[in-house]
């Protein structure tokens, strides 16, 4: 059905519900080069007013995608409690917002709303909310997930240490995670994108990390972000799998483009739980989104970018995961052109996860023909922080070598140890300290040489 809103005697009229989630978006390049954006400010703020309007059950009437073509929206509409949806029924959008936004409206009223709300829900509420409110909304809402580190407690900041290397080498993966190590990140996860996607190669990085992990005790997990079918095969061939790593995004026809469905996530789920690698109520599961995946293949059905982000989670909540980053800034300015919109979208992304359940990290990243340098993403971490977000990635200056573009530094999570005070899982603050890297205030105070000693001998490792 139409949805209608005048100002100043201008009737702007929006075709469809997925029509007006798209001009009312807040202005990014991905939304106009599919052709769905705004055509200006008035519109979309006009589109805007007309959403605050909106009662929230509309989105149980009208899909913006159909449930005949499309097994994402399926799962959304299974994923529906109604009871959970009660307490907010009557509300519009805009009252909707300002429910969140209460001093009463704390972590146990978020959470009980959880499988009350849809992604369409979640993206309409952000597409109408200042910054301020996404980190305030965002703060409230602890998701807290476990394998050996805990991951996710409010106040703290976990870290992934991503030691890639562009030629998979066993010394230099190692080499990369230590100096990580030696700044103090990788309590969320050792985490490698491997250059290549063989099993045997996967096979040998999860062998590598997980020979790192047990030499010198560490409580944290580790990953190779390789294909999950890949993973498949490594699991049956014994492999030390901690993580089952996939993308996933918001429509049936994307995941495809990924080479996956979600029948094969239930099939790497369960093979990872049948390793019986981490607690009985631990979460194996890791996954990432990224605003513009679904437009890239073509598989967006007019959606705009951030809504087909956010239906995303519904794929990475059906499994319940340890972590879910998105990747924010890594498809490109084609997608998000600016540190503006960057600094949006991260904001955005990160608060649509929480509200929804899930354990919400960001990868804090441009590429490097994007309209956006470092002080972005300093901008960028700081508000996360403010925000409570679980964990956010790190690689050796900022640089990565392998995937060609940049995240932040180990240097970067320092900063926010010590200035913003966001220590990392408590099990990993314990063995900082235990192992002589920081002090007890949680500050560095120098290397200690079980790390110096291990990265002498970096050339054994894997071997």
């Amino acid at each position: 059905m139409p949805y209608r809103m005048t100002i100043e005697q201008t009737v702007f009229t929006f075709a469809d519900l997925k029509d007006l989630l798209a001009k009312a978006t807040p202005e990014r390049s991905g939304d106009q080069l599919a052709g769905v954006a705004a055509h200006g400010p008035v519109e979309r703020l006009a589109a805007q007013m007309a959403l605050a309007d909106l009662p929230l059950r509309t989105f149980l009437n009208e899909e913006v995608i159909s449930s005949d073509d499309d097994d994402v929206s399926r799962l959304i509409a299974d994923q529906h409690d109604a009871a959970a949806f009660a307490p907010i029924a009557s509300l519009t959008v805009g009252e909707f917002r300002e429910w969140l936004l209460k001093p009463e409206t704390g972590q146990r009223a978020l959470e009980a709303i959880t499988f009350g709300v849809t992604p369409e829900m979640v993206a309409a509420v952000s597409k109408i909310m200042r910054l301020q409110d996404l980190i305030a909304v965002a703060a409230k809402r602890e998701v807290v997930t476990r394998f050996r580190s805990t991951i996710g407690l409010t106040g703290r900041l976990s870290t992934r240490n991503q030691p890639n290397h562009p030629t998979d080498d066993s010394r230099g993966i190692a080499a990369s995670a230590i100096d990580g190590l030696l700044m103090g990140s990788g309590d969320a996860v050792i985490g490698v994108n491997p250059a290549t996607d063989s099993v045997e190669d996967y096979v040998r990085i999860v062998s590598l990390l997980d020979e790192l992990r047990e030499r010198l005790a560490i409580p944290t997990q580790t990953c190779c972000l390789g294909h999950v079918t890949t993973a498949i095969r490594a699991m049956e061939a014994g492999a030390p799998v901690d993580l089952v790593f996939q993308s996933v995004a918001g429509s049936q026809k994307a995941n495809q483009g990924f080479g996956i469905d979600l029948a094969m996530l239930k099939e790497a789920h369960d093979a990872g739980r049948s390793l019986r690698r981490a607690p009985a109520d631990g979460n194996i599961m890791y996954f990432e989104t990224g605003q513009g995946a679904a437009l890239s293949a073509n598989a967006h059905f007019g959606v705009d970018q951030q809504t087909m982000e956010t239906r995303a989670y519904a794929v990475a909540r059906a499994f319940d995961p340890l972590l879910v980053n998105t990747v924010v800034g890594f498809i490109g300015p084609e997608y998000l052109f600016n540190g503006k919109q960057i600094i949006r979208a991260g904001l955005e992304d990160h608060f649509c996860g929480k509200l929804l359940g899930l354990p919400m990290g960001v990868d804090v990243c441009y590429t490097n023909h994007a309209d956006a340098d470092q002080e972005d993403m300093d901008a960028l971490l700081t508000l996360l922080c403010a925000a409570n977000v679980n964990f956010v990635i790190t690689v050796p200056g900022a640089d990565d070598i392998m995937l060609n573009y940049q995240s932040l530094a180990h240097h970067d999570a320092v900063y926010c140890r010590e200035t913003l005070k966001r220590p990392p899982a408590p099990e990993f603050e314990r063995w900082l300290q235990e192992i002589g890297l920081t002090n007890g205030a949680g500050a560095l105070v120098g290397a200690p040489p079980k790390l110096t000693h291990y990265l002498a001998h970096t050339q054994t490792v894997g071997a």
